[in-house]
This record gives structure tokens, C-alpha cells and sequence, in this order.
């Protein structure tokens, strides 16, 4: 394939600046359009082109992309219906391929079939977000069936990077492990789920772009290791070379215990349920598709990763607050449950 002129919206985040890494390696001409505030922890490659704006503004987009043409359009930030109907404004004249990046988080739940397809029923009704993206979906599948807009909808489940643990409450959980502190984890741990790295999820996003067959499609791009919620925490603990204290806290009693916390909703609508996820259809598309990046890998990167940014990889005390707070309503409770036995 000819070089591809691509524009990542976003490209230093936890996803995109693999997938803008990627497409610099195999030789595609890039640029990013951004506020240009987080560089400094994902370091652009050379060469990338940085249109700065805000995407939230859309006089400010107009500006940056004002007389160019793209051969395909990767838009991260793109979450509500409203965000999705500017990106069409925006770019129905200026590509040839706009790819949005929705969330595997949409599909039903609980669970009434494993592995989920892209054909899975979409409905999340208790998370926000997941509603949100959606409405968004459905926006940009109505542009595409009324207008030929060209999208191809991506839906990620749970992917991290180097600088990002796929853990909830991430360094601050980290440092919580390593003081020794108790650490949350949510139902009894057993759960299984899927965390893909970012490097693996760039090798199929990337070999879709500038394929005109993938229009109109929808294909989720996810790893294939399995993992329960309590080797997850074991296998960060190990990395760091600790024995974690975990504290099993039911899933509902989150929402009712720290309502102020982002994750307990996403908890509640997504995380406590086994989640499968089919790849065959990115497969078809892409074969060289192969995620190869194992948690226990990925676990010791982030280690490392965090041993060489201890200015950056640090906890949030008020984050630090909420699990306390957690973690003593757990063992009150569990004193509670204790003076009941006979």
C-alpha cells in the first residue's frame, strides 16, 4: 500500500500514541491534532505534524485543518452524539476514511452470550458512557447510510500502555501495594477479563486505515489472554515485587460507598461481568493481526515504566482517601457480619 497522509484527533494518549508510532513505522505520513499539553510523557515521533486545537472547539479545528485533505481520519476524542455530528461537519469533504473510536463497553450486559461479535445487541444502560458512545455510533452509521460519510466504527475493550495500568484507581494502587496497604478489588476477584496492550491494539487499527471494504463496518480490536481480576492485581504486585492485600468489596455496595469515584459506575456497567470478546472479523481484515503483549509482560513494563518517572507515576491522595474510606466500610461490615454468628 502507497503511504497513507493520516490525522490522529488526540495521539499522545494511552492508545493513540501507539497507533501514531505504528503508522510512522510502516511508513505513513502523520499529523495530530491536539491541545499539545501531554507530549512530554509520550514523546511524538520525529516527523509528526502538530495541528494544535481543541476539538471541543470547532472554530479551532476549522482553523487547524483549513485546506487539507486526509486519505483517513482517526478521531479518539470523539464521545457523545453531538462530538460525533461536528467530526462528520468537519471531515465529510476532507477524507477519504474517518474512524471513530467507540468502546466494547456498549455491548449488553449481563452477558447472554460469550464471545461477544460485533453484531452483539448494544445496550449499557447503568454507564454513561457507554450510552453515550452509543448515540454516537448511531449518528455517524446514519451519516454513513444518508450521506456516504465513510466511517468504520473501532470499539477497544480495556487497553493500557507502559504509562497506563489497565487497573482501576492505576498508581495510586500502586503505591498503595507498595506501602502495603490494602488494595480494592471489586466482586470476588474471579471475574474474567480482557486487557489489551496498546502496541498490539495499533497493529489493527492501523492495517485497517485507507481500506475502502472497511466502511460502514464496526470491528473490536482486543487482546486474546483471559484474566481473572485477582491475577491481574497478583501479576502488577509481582512486578513491583510485593504480595498484594486484597479487599473484596461487592460490586453494588461501590456505587454506594464511593459514588465519587469515576470507576464505580464503569465497575458496576462493565468491569464486575466475564467479558470474551471475538477477533475473527479484524483478523479477516488485517492477518498480520497477532497481539503478543501478555499481562505479565505488560505488568513488568509498567514497573519499569513507573521506576523511571517517579515524577510522573505517583498517586492521588484524594483518590487515596476513597479507598480508605472503602476499605473501612469493608471491615465494618465484616465486623458487623462476624457478632451475627452464633
Amino acid at each position: 500500500m502507497a503511504p497513507l497522509r493520516i490525522l490522529y484527533v488526540g495521539g499522545t494518549g494511552t492508545i493513540s500514541w501507539s497507533c501514531v508510532k505504528r503508522s510512522v513505522a510502516v511508513g505513513h505520513d502523520v499529523a495530530v491534532l491536539n491541545r499539545n499539553r501531554t507530549v512530554a510523557r509520550r514523546p511524538l515521533p520525529g516527523g509528526v505534524e502538530v495541528l494544535e486545537a481543541d476539538f471541543v472547539e470547532a472554530e479551532s479545528v476549522e482553523r487547524a485543518i483549513r485546506g487539507r485533505h486526509f486519505d483517513a481520519v482517526v478521531n479518539f476524542i470523539s464521545f457523545r452524539p453531538d462530538q460525533a455530528e461536528r467530526a462528520i461537519e468537519l471531515f465529510v469533504e476532507r477524507t477519504e476514511h474517518y474512524v471513530h473510536i467507540s468502546t466494547a463497553a456498549l455491548y449488553q450486559k449481563p452477558p447472554r452470550r460469550v464471545p461477544y461479535l460485533e453484531s452483539t445487541a448494544r445496550s449499557s444502560p447503568t454507564s454513561t458512557y457507554a450510552t453515550e458512545k452509543i448515540a454516537a455510533e448511531d449518528v455517524l452509521s446514519e451519516a454513513y447510510a444518508t450521506r456516504g460519510f465513510p466511517v468504520t466504527v473501532v470499539r477497544p475493550s480495556h487497553t493500557y500502555d507502559d504509562a497506563h495500568p489497565p487497573i482501576p484507581g492505576d498508581w495510586t494502587v500502586i503505591d498503595r501495594m507498595r506501602r502495603g496497604d490494602e488494595v480494592v478489588v471489586h466482586g470476588d476477584g474471579t471475574s474474567l477479563w480482557t486487557v489489551t496492550h496498546a502496541e498490539d491494539f495499533a497493529l489493527g487499527l492501523v492495517g485497517l486505515l485507507g481500506n475502502p471494504q472497511t466502511r460502514g463496518e464496526a470491528f473490536h480490536i482486543t487482546s486474546d489472554f483471559l484474566y481473572s481480576w485477582n491475577q491481574l492485581y497478583t501479576m502488577v504486585a509481582a512486578a513491583i515485587g510485593v504480595v498484594p492485600r486484597i479487599v473484596h468489596v461487592p460490586t453494588d455496595l461501590l456505587r454506594a460507598g464511593a459514588p465519587d469515584w469515576f470507576w464505580s459506575e464503569l465497575i458496576e456497567g462493565d468491569l464486575q461481568y466475564s467479558v470474551l470478546l471475538d477477533n475473527s472479523k479484524i483478523r479477516s481484515y488485517v492477518p498480520e493481526f497477532a497481539p503478543k503483549v501478555h499481562f505479565a509482560e505488560g505488568a513488568r513494563r509498567i514497573a519499569a515504566w513507573r521506576a523511571e518517572h517517579p515524577d510522573v507515576a505517583v498517586g492521588d491522595p484524594s483518590l487515596d482517601a476513597v479507598f480508605d474510606r472503602l476499605v473501612r466500610g469493608y471491615h465494618l461490615a465484616e465486623d458487623a457480619f462476624r457478632s451475627l454468628a452464633p
